[in-house]
C-alpha cells in the first residue's frame, strides 16, 4: 500500500475533508468523497447522508458508485480516481470493486477510525472495517494519507465534543 500522492491529489482530499466537514454540520457522520475521470476533471461529488436521508446505507462512496455506473463506460470507471475522507467501509469496498472502478486514495484508514472511536469511548461500529484491498484485491488504494488522516481526527472529534449524534453513528 502506498501513501505517495501528488499535489493534484491533495487538492481533491482537502475537497472530501470539506465535504466530511459539511456533513457533520448538516447533522451526518463526516465523510466526504470526490469522482475524478482519467483526465483530472471532477465528475460527482458526495456527502455523508445517513441521517438527513434515514438511511443507513447513503455513504458517499456508494452514491458515487451508483453515478458512476448510470453515467461512465466500463473503461471511464476504470480509469477514474475515488478520494474519500475515510476508507470505505466493506459494503462500499465490494460496490466499488463490483462496478470496476479505478484507484482510492482515502485521507484516513478504516483501522484508524476505529482506533479514534475506541480512544473517545464510543462503541465499535455495526460493520468490522476491513481494508479495501482485502475486499477488492484489484483495486490500487491509497491510505492513509499524511496530513490528511489527523484533520479527519480533528473533525471527528469536534463531532464528538458537540454532541453530534452523527459522530456516535459509525460510518464509512
Amino acid at each position: 500500500m502506498s501513501t505517495d500522492i501528488s499535489g493534484i491529489d491533495e487538492g481533491y482530499l482537502r475537497r472530501c475533508v470539506d465535504l466530511a466537514t459539511r456533513a457533520l454540520e448538516n447533522g451526518d457522520a463526516p465523510f466526504g468523497s470526490v469522482l475524478v475521470d482519467a483526465a483530472g476533471t471532477v465528475l460527482a461529488e458526495a456527502m455523508n447522508r445517513e441521517r438527513s436521508d434515514r438511511d443507513p446505507t447513503a455513504h458517499p462512496e456508494l452514491a458515487l458508485v451508483r453515478w458512476a455506473i448510470a453515467h461512465l463506460t466500463p473503461d471511464e470507471r476504470a480509469a477514474s480516481t475515488v478520494y474519500t475522507s475515510g476508507e470505505h467501509c466493506p459494503m462500499c469496498a465490494a460496490a466499488h470493486g463490483w462496478a470496476g472502478l479505478g484507484r482510492v486514495v482515502a485521507a484516513a484508514s478504516g483501522t484508524q477510525l476505529a482506533e479514534w472511536r475506541t480512544a473517545w469511548g464510543l462503541p465499535t461500529g455495526p460493520v468490522t472495517p476491513i481494508p479495501i484491498a482485502d475486499v477488492a484485491p484489484e483495486v490500487v488504494v491509497i491510505v492513509p494519507v499524511a496530513p490528511f488522516d489527523a484533520q479527519m481526527r480533528e473533525v471527528h472529534q469536534r463531532g464528538v465534543e458537540n454532541g453530534s449524534a452523527a459522530a456516535a453513528a459509525e460510518s464509512d
